[in-house]
């Protein structure tokens, strides 16, 4: 028989021990916890994110709601790849990682496409997903959703995490943003596994268990020799050439980029989400005399930007190769990039704010502008072709062309030039990248260097959302078709977007024709005079169907002055497209046929 005694046994035998028990307990307060539902919105609030984009569902769904009623913004789309494009835009325009949130297997995919796509444009992004459990996964057991997310998405994405146990949340959540804004920004994700959520752990203990990231994009100071070198090469140049990229505009340095620009006297080119870094009107700018300063240039600085397909990867009749090879310079945080596609004379490492930085110091006050033959030439080829475009945007023909259409929208941007511009299509992107003018850093969002559709939604509301301005999206009717179910997301957070459709009926036109004699149409041509005004009049915002310039104009000022959700269905003309847009060269039937 055992000594011990317990306490109910103590209590039995005398009254006075029951009492004390008793009296201990009333004093003995319980011990708070906390989950891991809290846990997550707890470590992103710490870090100062208060937005999450997203689409509810299992196992997330009570994480949405928690993390609303814990005073975040949860802006719910209707398809998660639009909501992963919404949370990569913020992060470009804000520079801290916008959150995607999706349930498991089929939604995390979704969100899958916008992550790698973040990736590939630099714009830090995490992309939260919930899963199935560890041990069924891998076992393969059939589980709801089953799917090892973590290594689909490790390729497409700078670092991949999954968490396990509530005490790791704060850890992972910290290596989550530190990787998305470090070095080279862009996409991470992080798996929460559907029993992490319901995990309960002492509270004080929960909240030290959360981490502040300190200097997440710690800045990375170019090597002294680097810039000298750089300095040296620009002094030689006979014909130099700024270029700059959407790194550019993320980085944030807006006035020393414009004092470099302007101490140095050298014309500049923007790549299209560069734009407005400097207003396009400025008189460096060499936008309008593009060809001929890629052609002939002979040292290129290249800020921000990459020698991808967008810039011919340096090469080819674009940089005028027949006329001898140039000489770049390149300002990058990764080493890796340089020598990707040519040879780079004067690489700058570093962030580039501080490469600006130091470049500009490094100018000193006595710094040489460029020959007078070559800004001479650029100015009178400026000329030549803004009077011709003028000319062109001037003219009212009925239906709408794409220039008279985007001449309306130019006008509207000039007068609000705080709003912001969203750009997506073939056609519609290529002459919106030369009519329409920026004039303020940050102001047009589109495809970016893969070129995508079906950004223009997710974009749309998460600039309305991250700036509060009004919106400007401009779309062809193909790529709204990729994301125009989220017109109902415009209109249920009653957002300040004016959806803008250039309706030519089908893909580049709506004329192809299909020649088998079969009674389906052809391949690229959709319905004929789609309303597609019609859909967000279906969910309480403005519809307005404008076959005319001026009756465009008038739908737009109103819409803009309004802050109401509305579709302009701009009609057209279906004949005015081209094939391809202008990369016709990567579409090998229509290069054969020209």
């Amino acid at each position: 028989m055992s000594s011990v005694t317990t306490d109910k046994q103590a209590a039995a035998l005398d009254p006075a021990i029951a009492r004390a028990i008793k009296n201990i307990a009333d004093e003995t307060p319980e011990q708070e916890t906390t989950d891991g539902f809290h846990l997550v919105i707890d470590a992103l609030k710490l870090n100062g994110i208060d937005t999450i984009f997203g689409l509810p569902g299992i196992p997330i769904t009570d994480l949405t709601r928690m993390a609303q009623a814990e005073g975040m913004r949860v802006i719910s789309f209707r398809h998660e790849q639009h909501a992963g494009n919404a949370a990569a835009a913020a992060g470009f325009l804000t520079q801290k990682p916008g959150i995607c949130l999706t349930v498991s297997a089929p939604g995390f995919l979704n969100g899958l496409t916008a992550l790698a796509n973040a990736t590939t444009n630099c714009f830090p992004m995490i992309l939260i997903s919930g899963s199935s459990e560890r041990e069924i996964v891998d076992l393969q057991q059939g589980d709801y959703e089953e799917m090892d997310q973590l290594a689909i998405a490790k390729p497409l994405c700078k670092a991949a995490f999954r968490v396990l146990h509530a005490q790791d949340i704060g850890v992972g959540i910290a290596r989550a943003i530190r990787a998305a804004v470090s070095g080279r920004p862009g996409g991470v994700y992080l798996d929460l596994p559907a029993k992490l959520f319901s995990q309960t752990m002492e509270a004080a203990a929960g909240k030290a268990s959360l981490i502040k990231v300190v200097d997440p994009a710690p800045r990375q100071i170019p090597a002294a020799d680097a810039v000298k070198r750089a300095l040296d090469l620009l002094k030689g140049a006979k014909r130099p050439l700024i270029l700059l990229g959407k790194g550019a505009a993320y980085a944030q340095a807006d006035a020393d980029i414009r004092a470099l620009v302007e101490k140095s006297g050298i014309p500049y080119l923007p790549m299209s989400m560069a734009k407005g870094l400097l207003p396009d009107t400025h008189e460096q700018s060499a936008a309008a005399a593009r060809s001929y300063v890629l052609q002939e240039a002979d040292v290129v600085l290249l800020v921000g930007a990459r020698l991808n397909w967008l810039l011919s990867h340096g090469k080819g009749k674009t940089w005028g190769a027949e006329k001898g090879a140039k000489k770049f310079i390149q300002i990058d945080i990764a080493p890796t990039e340089i020598d990707s596609n040519v040879a780079i004379e004067a690489p700058v490492i570093g962030d580039i704010g501080s490469c600006v930085a130091a470049l500009l110091a490094g100018m000193g006050s006595n710094w040489a502008k460029p020959p007078a033959d070559w800004t001479g030439g650029i100015a009178e080829r400026k000329e030549k072709n803004l009077s011709k475009m003028a000319q062109t945007l001037a003219a009212r023909p009925s239906p709408m062309n794409f220039h008279s259409a985007l001449a309306v929208i130019r006008e509207q941007v000039r007068q609000r030039p705080d709003a912001m511009f969203v750009n997506e299509g073939a056609n519609t992107l290529d002459f919106a990248r030369s009519i329409v003018d920026m004039y303020e850093p940050r102001k047009r969002l589109d495809v970016g260097t893969w070129g995508i559709m079906g950004i223009g939604m997710g974009f749309a509301v998460a600039a309305a959302v991250v700036t509060g301005k009004p919106v400007i999206a401009v779309e062809g009717d193909s790529a709204f078709g990729f994301s125009g179910m989220e017109v109902e997301t415009i209109c249920r957070y009653n957002l300040p977007v004016c959806v803008i459709v250039f309706n030519n009926n089908g893909v580049y036109r709506g004329t192809d024709v299909n020649s088998s004699g079969t009674p389906d149409v052809a391949p690229t041509v959709f319905v004929k005079n789609a309303r597609y005004d019609k859909l967000m009049e279906a969910f309480g915002g403005v519809g307005v169907h404008a076959t005319t310039a001026d009756e465009l104009q008038k739908a737009l000022a109103e819409a803009v002055a309004s802050g109401r959700p509305t579709l302009i269905n701009a009609v057209i003309d279906e004949t005015a497209g081209t094939e391809s847009g202008r990369i016709t060269s990567l579409n090998p039937a229509t290069a054969k046929k020209k």
